[in-house]
């Protein structure tokens, strides 16, 4: 049996909508099971918009350390110092913000027993976690995104510069983790998601609908499968496009689906918590992402047994998906081979149900005991 141990999960908030939130509560319940005794933290609370309501009664303890944003540290600007005094007194109010944050966090971190572990899950909840006081603990830092992701983003010089001392800097894949050493992280490892649901019915793939669940946000894509569903739909006129999810796209895409004459057979579904309720009644998900890290949405979508093409936006969807044996995966941004890909398991009933039946099984890889394995192997190695 793996040693008992205080775990603190960090993120940005711990109630938005989305993978990673789901994630850290996943694990956290998951650890909880075992024996640890499990803290999450959230720096702030999520944006009201993009809020999800995760329960109340949870098998760990959950802090928010600030109800707004609090600022980061105060590197004073002589000019706006002593010529805007007002504005200096914001940025001495966001300063004692920050403080209080990291106070708060090394008290919670200064209760922990011997053993402790630190996971910081995004590099903006890591600039207060550095702050604190984390003497005596192990910490580990995670990108849930790929390294292709980071390394065209503003994140990436502040991964380097606030992971570089952590005990580990874990990535979702072997190949990112690779990809971050070469790029000087000598801390670099790698942690897959966890398949973080347990269908007890499966899609009989015979419903004329293909699927998506995701943000509607440029990043995910959904203009680009708006284009393939206009290359679809002549040859499949009863088949229906549901895309489950809001965000600032929502207008956008809703105008485009007009001015591609699909408005008719795309259903834009809203937010939605309840995964077999999405799935079960699909045929085929799609997922043309622009960037991702270890996707849930197809780990789920496979779970359920519902057949995947998807763009390979990451080295996390060759790692899910094996082409042509439970899914189908497509060259980035190819919008014309997607669209044949698609056409393909929309035409053939018996293709999706081997596809689907192969899929429930090799998603098993990621069970919950697989993977929550692979962290107390980590956490065990952290200490020796």
């Amino acid at each position: 049996m793996a040693e008992q141990r205080d775990v603190f999960i960090v993120c940005n908030n711990l109630d938005e909508l989305g993978g990673l939130n789901a994630w850290a509560h996943f694990v956290g319940a998951r650890l909880a099971e075992r024996g640890h005794r499990v803290r999450l933290v959230g720096i702030t609370k999520a944006d009201r918009r993009r809020r999800q309501d995760y329960g109340r009664d949870f098998p760990y303890e959950v802090t928010v350390l600030q109800e707004e944003t609090p600022g980061r540290p105060w590197v004073p600007d002589h000019a706006l110092a002593w010529a805007d005094l007002p504005a200096r007194k914001r940025e001495q109010r966001r300063q004692r913000s920050f403080d209080q944050a990291v106070a708060k966090l090394s008290e919670l971190f200064g209760a922990a027993r011997p053993g402790g572990i630190v996971i910081v899950a995004q590099v903006w909840a890591m600039e207060w976690v550095v702050q604190a006081d984390t003497a005596g603990l192990r910490t580990v830092g995670m990108s849930h995104e790929s390294y292709d992701a980071t390394r065209t983003s503003s994140r990436f010089r502040r991964v380097k510069r606030y992971y570089a001392d952590v005990d580990r800097m874990l990535s979702l894949t072997r190949q990112d983790a690779d990809d971050w050493a070469r790029a000087g992280m000598g801390n670099a490892d790698f942690m897959p998601n966890p398949l973080s649901v347990s269908p007890h019915t499966y899609a009989p793939l015979v419903e004329p609908v293909v699927v998506r669940l995701g943000r509607l946000a440029y990043e995910k894509g959904q203009d680009m499968l708006l284009d393939v569903w206009s290359q679809v739909i002549p040859g499949h006129p009863d088949w229906t496009l549901r895309l489950y999810g809001a965000g600032p796209e929502d207008d956008r895409l809703r105008a485009q689906a007009a001015g591609l004459g699909v408005a008719g057979s795309v259903d834009f579904a809203g937010s939605t918590a309840d995964l077999a309720n999405a799935l079960v009644p699909s045929s085929v998900f799609a997922l043309t992402s622009r960037e991702e890290g270890f996707p849930m949405s197809i780990m789920e979508a496979m779970a359920y047994g519902v057949p995947c093409v998807a763009f390979d936006c990451a080295p996390g969807i060759r790692e899910l998906i094996t082409d042509g044996v439970d899914g189908f995966v497509v060259p980035a941004g190819n919008t014309v081979e997607f669209a044949a890909a698609l056409d393909r398991l929309m035409t053939d009933g018996e293709l999706r149900r081997k596809f689907g039946l192969c899929a429930r099984e090799t998603v098993q890889r990621f069970s919950p005991d697989v993977v929550l394995d692979q962290w107390e192997q980590l956490f065990d190695r952290l200490y020796r």
